[in-house]
């Protein structure tokens, strides 16, 4: 084990399989361990993309072959703190890289956002995606509005599985908890809301496109927010036109075309919530906005939208670890081109916080990897060979990457009507299928 480079990758998204990737491309002496909390990988693949665009899933077959390799490992349910320290895997790794992701919601800063029906994006994503730590979130849905705050794709995805049918989501991997409570959902009003303009929001043309195209739900813009073609700059993005050729298409709909409206306003920032006798949501107070290059600033006048749940989708931040510095403002590790200190590191979301595509992640990946193989060697440390032995001896149930394609097959096997898998959304369920011996 002298002769190779140990490295301890935590998290099993695709910032760490791109990482893992790049360190073991040509490189047969390095050997890699993807450590995760969670008996499942590949991270948001599996609980951050929305369960009806199962084509951009399709991404983990490569991850899947880099797993296959010799010299790459897969140590689910080993949690960072709970069962093993970040100074045990340093002691025990020639390197060790931090690819936690960004996991929490970035807090609205306002009154009321602890109310009953304010839901951040990331729980109520990992709720509809089987997220074992959402699957018992229960949103009240027996409501006539719901506001989802943010002018971005998670926003889209939000409101779209909102307005969905059931026959539209048949074929998806939707939780089946999620599933059996939107079915019963009464909402008739969708508030896509955001305080900049169209020419601000960072939706991509595709998946804004969706929104004029669902079965039930018509999708509603107010033609006066849509700026002119005179108005237009001329060194406006390709993806900008043709987000406003979706917008002046919508802007053309009406509201009586179907029976639930999906409603994109812009220039407005929620400035409080407020709650009923029993602390529930019923209605939010919005600020209408101006921008000033680039800039939304408040103008002082104030409109009420009456709602029934709030669902703030304005980024996520990487969840701190004991003794590592964290940028709070931005939300993710203090780096130097993803250096921490000797021998720590780290990749992605918990490098530069929740920017990017899935894809972003790979030359970031190449990136720390080469930086790794240039200035860590390899010294002796004991890596996969010290990590079995804590395991061994605290007993740990952890789950190999042999065990994860058991829990998938019994997922795929369980699927119907053309859904690709019911997923499993209790961990001790996970553990039971993979090692039913007990």
């Amino acid at each position: 084990m002298g002769e190779n480079l140990c490295v301890a990758i935590v998290g099993a998204g695709p910032a760490g399989y791109y990482t893992a990737e790049a360190l073991t491309k040509g490189h047969d002496d390095v050997c890699v361990d993807i450590i995760d909390r969670l008996p499942t990988p590949y991270g948001l693949i599996r609980a951050g993309v929305a369960p009806d665009h199962q084509s951009i899933k399709n991404v983990f077959k490569r991850y899947e072959a880099t797993n296959l390799q010799d010299n790459v490992r897969f140590v689910g349910n080993l949690s960072l703190g709970r069962d093993i320290t970040l100074i045990e895997l340093l002691d025990l790794y020639d390197a060790v890289i931090l690819a936690t992701g960004a996991a929490k919601d970035r807090a609205l800063g306002i009154d009321g956002e602890n109310l009953k029906g304010v839901i951040g994006s990331a729980c109520f994503v990992g709720w509809y995606n089987s997220h074992p730590d959402f699957t018992h979130l229960d949103p009240a849905l027996n409501i006539p509005a719901v506001a989802v705050i943010g002018n971005g794709n998670v926003a889209i995805d939000v409101a779209r599985i909102l307005a969905k049918t059931p026959e539209e989501m048949a074929q998806t991997d939707i939780a089946k908890h999620a599933a059996t409570i939107l079915e019963k959902s009464a909402i008739k009003d969708i508030y896509i809301l955001g305080r900049r303009g169209p020419l601000e929001g960072s939706f991509t043309p595709k998946e804004l496109a969706e929104l004029n195209n669902l079965d039930r739900c018509v999708a509603l813009v107010d033609p006066k927010q849509l700026p002119s073609e005179e108005d237009l700059p001329n060194d406006l993005g390709g993806g900008i036109k043709k987000n406003l050729v979706a917008l002046r298409s919508m802007s053309n709909n009406k509201p009586t075309d179907k029976p639930v409206r999906l409603h994109i306003k812009f220039y407005v920032r929620p400035v409080t919530i407020i709650g009923d006798e029993e602390g529930h949501v019923k209605n939010i107070l919005l600020e209408r906005t101006k921008i000033i290059d680039g800039k939304a600033f408040g103008t002082g006048e104030i409109e009420s939208l009456d709602v029934g749940l709030v669902v703030p989708c304005i980024g996520y931040k990487t969840s701190p670890i004991a003794d590592v510095p964290y940028n709070v403002s931005k939300g993710h590790f203090e780096n130097n081109l993803s250096h921490i200190r000797d021998h720590l590191y780290c990749v992605g979301w918990a490098k530069r916080g929740p920017t990017g595509t899935i894809g972003t992640n790979k030359p970031d990946g190449i990136s720390v990897a080469n930086r790794i193989l240039e200035e860590v060697k390899p010294s002796g440390r004991l890596g996969r060979v010290g990590l079995d032995r804590i395991i061994k001896e605290r007993d740990l149930e952890i789950i190999t990457f042999h065990d994860w394609k058991i829990i998938e097959a019994a997922e795929h096997a369980a699927a119907k009507n053309g859904s690709p898998r019911i997923k499993f959304t209790e961990i001790d369920d996970m553990i039971h299928v993979a090692h039913p011996e007990g």
